[in-house]
């Protein structure tokens, strides 16, 4: 998943189109060029609302050549609310430059490139990361130190240590908007669940004998540093049932119990703790290749989505996953032309969800276009049904995107294009035009009025 794409004769004719249309397509759109490559980019906790715009935590990683440590950033992002950037001002970027709405706030030394970064929903300065090792790593971002990334600094200690894998785990990571419960898959093929509540009851209870000391998962001496040994945390249960590399794991929204997995086995595998470590249903050949990543709907438990190597995002319903063994899903969306690296539904509208790939696009779809598609076979367009977005502002492969829970219809998006912008890959925060995902009725009445107004001004 790490190896990059080639890019194509047409991407700077693609790329200068795209961008003649911006004032268009989009309410705002901030293109940040990096230092360096970054692997994953997730939004953290909004820290100020205002009269113009909202300031949010950003977590992004920094892939370095090892002249410099790798790190984990926390910058402050200043996102624009809808309806207040103006089209010239959105138009105007460079992509060559630092973007000012994006601001590093902390570096964290990472041990190891960060391949994935995931925010506990009930406390979201509290991060996990995947490196190239067995281990998760849990850090309280605001606790730790702002360290200088410079060459031999030491690592910085992370605040949890998760062991239980036997071998690598690179990609697949989740955390559970229930309980505090971390998720895990790997090279040795095993699904690994965890519990911080354990280590925070433990901490507790070795508190308890020291009054007026709180318990917390942050252990720090009295200089500030962390401790030099993290504490460490045991696996709560170890699930096997994949044959091959399982590369993205994901909650049930209802269950902290229940969980997906998906793996280079081509296999969808529905988990269920309370009833053992072995599959509760097991999707073989839920593609035709390699499974990059999957989802679960957080407005309907049934719907899961799944993007592979075989270019396509498939959506699956659990109550009816398999046709004689295999898998069967309602609806394959096949709009890309390469290796599909990350799904995500949209929190704001129940279906909606964006697929990003290699193919250097973000593509934004509704489910619900292609029944009223199939419904109506001559209103057909010529984009692939459902699909009803496509952000096509990365000159390389889309490796990570976020949509923002407080903002809605925010995206954030980095893509490892290093070789054509002139630094370490790019970052975009954008929100397309609500003309484009509102109610078709709502929008014509809107232009109607607007109309009208054009009328009035142009008698007076």
């Amino acid at each position: 998943m790490k190896e990059r794409g080639k890019g194509h004769s047409t991407v700077d004719e693609r790329y200068t189109q795209w961008k003649s249309l911006v004032p268009v397509l989009y309410d705002w759109l901030a293109n940040h060029n990096l230092v360096w490559p970054s692997l994953s980019c997730r939004w953290g906790p909004q820290l100020e609302q205002a009269t113009f715009k909202n300031r949010q935590r950003l977590y992004l990683s920094e892939q370095t050549d090892g002249t410099v440590p790798n790190t984990l950033v926390i910058a402050n992002c200043e996102v624009v609310k809808p309806r207040v950037a103006a089209a010239e001002h959105i138009s105007q970027f460079n992509e060559e430059a630092r973007s000012p709405f994006v601001k590093k706030f902390k570096t964290i030394i990472h041990p190891g490139e960060v391949n994935r970064i995931r925010e506990l929903p009930q406390d979201s300065k509290i991060v996990a990361t995947h490196t190239d090792s067995p281990d998760v790593l849990i850090w309280d971002v605001d606790a730790q130190p702002n360290r200088h990334a410079v060459l031999g600094a030491a690592n910085s200690h992370p605040n949890l240590i998760l062991t239980g894998h036997q071998d690598n785990a690179e990609f697949a990571l989740a955390m559970c908007s229930k309980e505090p419960f971390v998720l895990s898959g790997g090279k040795d093929k095993s699904v690994v669940l965890w519990s911080i509540q354990d280590h925070i009851s433990a901490s507790a209870s070795v508190d308890a004998k020291s009054p007026g000391v709180s318990s917390s998962i942050v252990k720090t001496s009295k200089d500030g540093e962390n401790n030099e040994d993290s504490p460490a945390v045991a696996p709560r249960g170890i699930f096997h049932g994949h044959e091959n590399t399982v590369e993205d794991v994901q909650f049930s929204p209802s269950s902290a119990q229940e969980f997906c997995s998906v793996g280079d086995d081509s296999c969808l595998i529905l988990w269920d703790a309370r009833v053992g470590t072995n599959p509760a249903v097991k999707v073989t050949k839920a593609h035709d290749a390699d499974i990059h990543c999957v989802d679960w709907n957080p407005h309907d438990e049934n719907l899961i989505l799944t993007g592979s190597a075989d270019s396509s995002v498939r959506m699956f319903d659990r109550r009816s996953l398999t046709s004689n063994g295999v898998g069967s899903p309602i609806y394959k969306f096949e709009g890309h032309s390469a290796a599909v690296l990350c799904v995500q539904w949209c929190p704001d509208k129940a279906s909606v969800f964006g697929s990003a790939a290699e193919d250097s696009f973000l593509n934004v779809w509704d489910y619900e276009k292609v029944a009223k598609m199939t419904e109506n076979p001559s209103k057909l367009p010529n984009s692939p049904p459902g699909l009803f977005f496509q952000h096509a502002g990365h000159r390389d492969k889309v490796v990570d995107f976020h949509w923002n829970a407080s903002d809605p219809w925010t995206i954030v998006s980095v893509s490892d294009d290093c070789g054509s912008t002139g630094g370490g890959g790019t970052l975009q925060i954008w929100r397309m035009s609500d003309l484009i995902y509102r109610p078709q009725e709502e929008v014509l009445t809107e232009l109607e009025k607007f109309k009208s107004h054009i009328i009035s001004c142009s008698t007076k």
